[in-house]
C-alpha cells in the first residue's frame, strides 16, 4: 500500500477524535481493498486516542452458516449478524458509565469469529471501524451509516485488490485454484454489490 496520503488521513481522524465527544470513523470497501490495512495504521498513528473494532466480528459461526445453508456464500452480507454489529455501533457511541465494552474480532486463521477480543475503554475519543457493508442501505444493514459521524470509501485497483485476495486465502489454508474461484466468484459478486454503495461515502480515499 502507498502511504503517501496516510499522514492527512490520521490528521483528519485525529480532528474527528478531538470533538470532545465518542465519534465513530468507517472504513468501508471491496474485499481485498486494504481496508484493515488502513484502519490499523490510523489506529496505530492516534495511538492511545483510537480503537479499531472489526465488523468481520459480526461473521455468523460456521456452525450456523452450515445450518442456514450459507457456507459456500460465507462473506455475503447475509452471513453476518448485521443487526448485532448496528447495536454494538450503538452501544459504542453512548458509552454507559466508566466500564470498557467488549468488541468480538474475527481470527483468520480459525475462520471463526471470537467473542470479548476487543476492549474500548469508556474514555476513547474514537472508534474506528471497517468492512465491507458499512454503506448498505438496505435490510438489517441500513441503520449502520447513520452510526457513523464519517465514512471513507477505500478505492482499489481492481488487479491489486485481487491479487490480494487470492494471496490471502492461499495463506489462509486453500490452494490457490480454490482461492482464485474464491476472489472471482463470491468475492467479487460482493465487491460489486459494495461498490454500488460508495457514493454514500464522506470521501474517497485512492491509494496506491
Amino acid at each position: 500500500m502507498d502511504t503517501s496520503d496516510l499522514p492527512a488521513l490520521t490528521d483528519r481522524a485525529r480532528r474527528l477524535a478531538g470533538t470532545g465527544a465518542r465519534r465513530i470513523l468507517g472504513i468501508a470497501g471491496a474485499p481485498g481493498a486494504g481496508k484493515s490495512t488502513l484502519a490499523a495504521r490510523i489506529v496505530e498513528g492516534l495511538g492511545a486516542s483510537a480503537v479499531l473494532v472489526p465488523m468481520d466480528g459480526f461473521h455468523l459461526a460456521g456452525a450456523e452458516l452450515e445450518r442456514l445453508g450459507r457456507t459456500d456464500r460465507k462473506g455475503a452480507p447475509d452471513t453476518f449478524d448485521a443487526a448485532g454489529y448496528a447495536a454494538l455501533l450503538r452501544r459504542l457511541r453512548r458509552p454507559d458509565g466508566p466500564d470498557a465494552v467488549y468488541a468480538p474480532a474475527f481470527d483468520r486463521a480459525l475462520e471463526e469469529p471470537v467473542a470479548g477480543s476487543v476492549r474500548v475503554p469508556a474514555d476513547v475519543p474514537l472508534v474506528v471501524t471497517e468492512g465491507n457493508y458499512l454503506l448498505l442501505d438496505e435490510g438489517p444493514w441500513a441503520p449502520v451509516r447513520p452510526l457513523l459521524d464519517e465514512v471513507w470509501f477505500l478505492d482499489a485497483d481492481p488487479a491489486l485488490r485481487m491479487r490480494r485476495l487470492v494471496d490471502r486465502h492461499v495463506r489462509f489454508g486453500r490452494t490457490r485454484a480454490h482461492a482464485e474461484r474464491r476472489a472471482a466468484g463470491s468475492d467479487e459478486r460482493n465487491a460489486r454489490l459494495v461498490e454500488r454503495h460508495r457514493d454514500r461515502a464522506d470521501l474517497v480515499v485512492r491509494l496506491g
